[in-house]
């Protein structure tokens, strides 16, 4: 838990939604036994959602750093996580309880990563492999909750162990793999001992991604398959622990063969479901011819029914492949943090779950929507629907950052700033697409990193990366032709910031404005005549401004992890408080009553104050990167916040 746990007299906040997929996490989109739910991993988070109904979540909160691997009991009553954490310290495994979605064991024996997780077939054992600064593989005992043994993952000459499968037909045995490494293991209970067989790969040299079991199918060919970065799946006898074959043997993947799972037996071979690095998904069949139980010929080719499906973004790697019961539907999760649900009648996809990859830039509630937002990442502007937690509209633009968005109150017009210096204005055309309306050229050279537009919508105000802030005219009308028209025309450029400006408010007369800067000040500009009115001082670099009661105060926050409030009138300090322990305050935001204040910052904690009394009240834990940008929702009664990987959470407001 975080140093700010010392907080006294403080409740946590309660969370709503995430809405967020870790697509990076190998294997960690799972289907639950039940079909009914889906599992998968966000941060310091896991996610328990119902498939069948509303996508209604359930949040397991109990990681202290981001969750790098997740595994699901056969019989679905369990879930086992492991976790990443600093140089030095123990990694965290976590073992749920399905039906109470609570923890009931913490193991830590593994150092700074836990890299895989699986339970052995009977559920008997649970199997952990460490990261590269572990290199150990630990069997723990499910009846005792303790471990039985452990082992290094490989011999040093080989490379890094990376992925870990669990034989389907006995719970004593278990294969690891990695870079030039792979083994098969067998657990000696009575001996408290587990004994590797390095497989024969006859001279082939291969990074394994993923390993596939299949030795239930048939006893006569107990084989397990491997994906490699090469672009080829292996197929080694785990009788003899050998090559089998290796498929395909021409036109290999490209970007290697990141996922595979096992469909069924054919009348002559299997029936895979592979997962690539370049965003392809196929349904194939490989086929084996045999003599006198040697391998003779394989094939591999895909389905005739079931042409290969091809990610839209060529280098959205194939992360997890989960199929919700035999022969029915299989749900696919990509390294750009996609859901994607097939058919396997039609094998056809449907997207069902989308999400930021990267660290979201701004968000916004557009005037009076408590249930709908905006947010901005590298390339991309979205919108949400906080109700159902779904994407509904999105604009994409390739190579730039879109750093900051405003919306007019009529919500007719989005204001948004890029890193090219550029201010695009965008609206919804008829079928409620983003459409780009205007652009204003060359705004600030060294980026647009704030905007605001005002209450009337006639006027926008941006700060850049070089210090300047402008203020523009906003002239929508009808020309003399009888065509809408639209133009932005610069009406004043001020000039006093020596570095970047990190936001702009507007106060509610429309005449004047407040801008924080990264050169320490906070000026107070007069819209109208384009001066300074007034400005503070600190040490520190601002990050985030906001008008405090009546409108007669500003509070800043940045660097220093200080909340300052400001008297307007003449720049005057009226209060400092400590407003983290750890890290810079990034963002802050006020209620409409201006009763409460909210706060986040590198800490990762969402923070609650009372404006008057400079309490906290509140404090929220779910985020697993610094927390960017905070949101009150007009209505008063949730909070939405954003971070730097790329999660978006839903808060329920509280009541104080």
């Amino acid at each position: 838990m975080s140093g700010e746990d010392e907080i006294m007299g403080t409740r946590d906040l309660e969370l709503e939604r995430i809405i967020g997929f870790n697509g990076k996490v190998p294997g960690g989109l799972i289907v639950h036994p039940d079909r009914e739910h889906i599992i998968y991993p966000l941060g310091c988070n896991i996610i328990v959602e119902d498939i069948t109904k509303d996508a209604k979540q359930c949040i397991l909160s109990n990681h202290t750093n981001n969750v790098t691997c997740i595994a699901v009991s056969h019989d679905g009553r369990y879930i086992v996580s492991g976790q990443e954490t600093f140089m030095g310290f123990k990694a965290s495994i976590i073992l749920w309880d399905f039906a109470t979605k609570k923890a009931i064991q913490k193991w830590e024996l593994h150092k700074v990563k836990v890299q895989s997780l699986a339970f052995s077939q009977n559920d008997m054992y649970v199997i952990s492999l460490g990261g590269q600064d572990d290199g150990s593989v630990v069997v723990w005992d499910m009846k005792t909750k303790e471990p039985i043994c452990g082992s290094p993952a490989q011999v040093e000459s080989a490379g890094i162990t990376t992925c870990l499968a669990t034989s389907k037909v006995s719970d004593n045995v278990f294969v690891t793999g990695g870079e030039n490494t792979l083994r098969v293991w067998t657990l000696d209970r009575e001996n408290r001992k587990i004994r590797p067989s390095n497989t024969n790969l006859g001279g082939f040299k291969r990074i394994i991604e993923c390993i596939e079991m299949v030795d239930d199918q048939d006893k006569n060919k107990p084989y397990f398959f491997c994906g490699t970065t090469t672009g080829d799946i292996l197929c080694i006898n785990k009788s003899s622990n050998i090559l089998q074959f290796e498929v395909p043997a021409k036109d290999k993947f490209s970007l290697g063969v990141t996922a595979l799972s096992f469909v069924k037996l054919t009348d002559k071979g299997f029936n895979m479901l592979v997962g690539t690095g370049s965003g392809i998904v196929g349904n194939y069949d490989i086929g084996v011819t045999f003599e006198n139980g040697n391998q003779v010929k394989a094939t591999f080719k895909h389905r005739k029914d079931a042409t290969p499906w091809k990610h839209e973004q060529e280098c959205s790697a194939i992360t997890s492949i989960a199929k919700r019961g035999p022969g029915h539907q299989f749900f696919v999760g990509t390294a750009h943090s996609q859901v994607y649900k097939f058919q396997f009648a039609d094998f056809k996809a449907d997207l069902v779950k989308t999400c930021h990859s990267c660290k979201v830039s701004d968000v916004i509630f557009p005037f009076g929507a408590h249930q709908l937002i905006l947010t901005c990442q590298k390339g991309e502007i979205r919108t949400w629907n906080l109700l159902t937690g779904q994407e509904l509209r999105r604009y994409t633009l390739a190579n730039q950052t879109c750093e900051c968005i405003a919306i007019t109150r009529d919500g007719k017009d989005i204001i948004s700033g890029w890193s090219d210096g550029k201010i695009r204005i965008f609206g919804l055309n008829k079928d409620g697409a983003i459409e780009l309306k205007h652009v204003v050229m060359d705004a600030h050279n060294k980026g647009v990193t704030a905007v605001a537009v005002t209450s009337c919508g006639g006027c926008i105000v941006s700060g850049g990366g070089e210090g300047t802030v402008r203020v523009w005219d906003f002239i929508k009308g009808v020309d003399f032709k009888g065509k809408r028209e639209m133009r932005v025309d610069m009406r004043h450029s001020m000039k006093e910031h020596k570095n970047y400006v990190s936001e702009i408010v507007i106060h509610s007369s429309d005449k004047e404005c407040a801008s924080a800067g990264g050169d320490g000040t906070t000026i107070i500009w007069d819209l109208v005549k384009g001066i300074r009115k007034n400005v503070v001082f600190a040490n520190t670099l601002f990050k985030s401004v906001c008008y405090g009661l009546e409108e007669v105060q500003i509070v800043t926050c940045g660097t220093d992890r200080k909340l300052a409030y400001w008297e307007t009138f003449d720049g005057s300090m009226i209060r400092e408080l400590d407003g983290s322990k750890a890290g810079s305050i990034n963002f802050m935001d006020i209620s409409c009553d201006s009763r409460m204040l909210v706060t986040g910052g590198e800490d990762k904690l969402l923070k609650v104050w009372l404006y008057k009394e400079g309490e906290v009240t509140h404090v929220g834990k779910g985020h697993s990167a610094p927390i960017s940008r905070i949101r009150i929702a007009p209505n008063n009664k949730s909070i939405v916040s954003v971070s730097d990987d790329g999660a978006i959470l839903q808060w329920k407001f509280p009541i104080c």
